[in-house]
């Protein structure tokens, strides 16, 4: 399902497709916004979304077999929740 069919769904319950329009941006602006204030978004009976870091590591260009350093980064992680996991 990709936003625009989520979108679709939203508006089937809701009273217009630009309502829903303005929902589910505003849901995932949310997400983004908390996320990127490295705040954990928990959603119960979905799951939780966390900001976590890498560390900075040696790896190894595969072309030329020479050693580089990646440096840390962080990344998002998501955790279904236990009602989502048995659903599947």
């Amino acid at each position: 399902m990709n936003k625009a069919q989520l979108i679709d769904l939203v508006a089937e319950k809701t009273v217009t497709k630009k309502d829903a329009i303005v929902a589910i941006d505003t849901l995932l602006n949310a997400i983004k916004d908390s996320l990127k204030n490295e705040e954990d978004v928990s959603v119960s009976g979905f799951g939780t979304f966390k900001v976590k870091t890498t560390k900075a590591r040696t790896g190894r260009n595969p072309k030329t077999g020479e050693s580089i350093e990646i440096p840390s980064k962080k990344k998002v992680s998501f955790k279904a929740s236990k009602d989502l996991k048995t659903m599947l």
